[in-house]
């Protein structure tokens, strides 16, 4: 199982304070990586399920919160999760929640990805990033115009970059998770009909939980991802195949 451990290399996850980041910062941890739990919203309760792991305040809404992230610390892999939404009609959607989403979801992510790699590549190392997409990096979705374009635009971020850094040594790779049980996701489990609607079209006939994500992050950030670049893995228990 060597080609799953990341024992020696050190992670850092945004957004993980809770949810499907929390759930990449252990399992990375368990497979033996160093942390650095990343998020505005304290990580304390992240940090304290891993052996080995620190906890750094930053928050995206600067898209440039990460610049200096690299500089304390070699960091070999980064997995980008933070994230916001914001819902409205197409008609009365706002500059403010435009910009909002975009710069979090978008903005930061391609400026962290660019401060780690002037990293990496002043260490003259390898690295690893896995971007967080979504079901909305494919489908339309409605009422979350921003939040379908960010994840349309970290789909094809993901791709630019593999082929930028693939031959300096830097994979490059998305999860799109589908529909999974988080804290985002309470009111549609909670409404009958919203949920049936939900489960009878995934093949699985369940919703995910955050380790299904978490699981597929480690495999990304793992030698046995070594040729895998420029992919985003859906990890939907089937929903995009119907």
């Amino acid at each position: 199982m060597n080609a799953f451990s990341l024992a020696g290399k050190t992670a850092l996850v945004t957004g993980a304070n809770t949810g499907i980041g929390q759930a990449i910062a252990v399992a990375l941890g368990r497979a033996g990586a160093h942390v650095v739990c990343a998020g505005r919203s304290s990580c304390d309760d992240t940090a304290a399920m891993i052996d080995k792991a620190e906890v750094l305040n930053l928050d995206f809404a600067d898209p440039m919160a990460a610049r200096d992230a690299f500089d304390a610390r070699p960091v070999d892999i980064l997995v980008n999760n933070a994230g916001i939404i914001r819902r409205a009609d197409s008609v009365d959607f706002t500059e403010t929640d435009w910009d909002a989403v975009m710069d979090v979801n978008l903005k930061a992510v391609f400026f962290t990805c660019q401060a780690f790699a002037k990293a990496v590549f002043a260490r003259k190392a390898r690295g690893k990033i896995v971007n967080i997409a979504s079901l909305l990096s494919f489908q339309g979705g409605i009422r979350v115009p921003s939040y379908t374009a960010s994840k349309h635009g970290i789909a094809g971020l993901t791709k630019l970059l593999c082929n930028e850094w693939a031959a300096r040594g830097i994979t490059v790779n998305a999860i799109a998770p589908g529909y999974i049980e988080t804290n985002n996701t309470q009111a549609l489990r909670a409404d009958p009909d919203r949920n049936k609607a939900i489960l009878d079209r995934i093949p699985a006939g369940r919703w995910g939980r955050p380790e299904d994500i978490a699981e597929t992050a480690v495999y990304l950030s793992a030698p046995a991802s070594d040729y895998v670049n420029g992919a985003v893995l859906n990890v939907d228990g089937g929903w995009l195949a119907r």
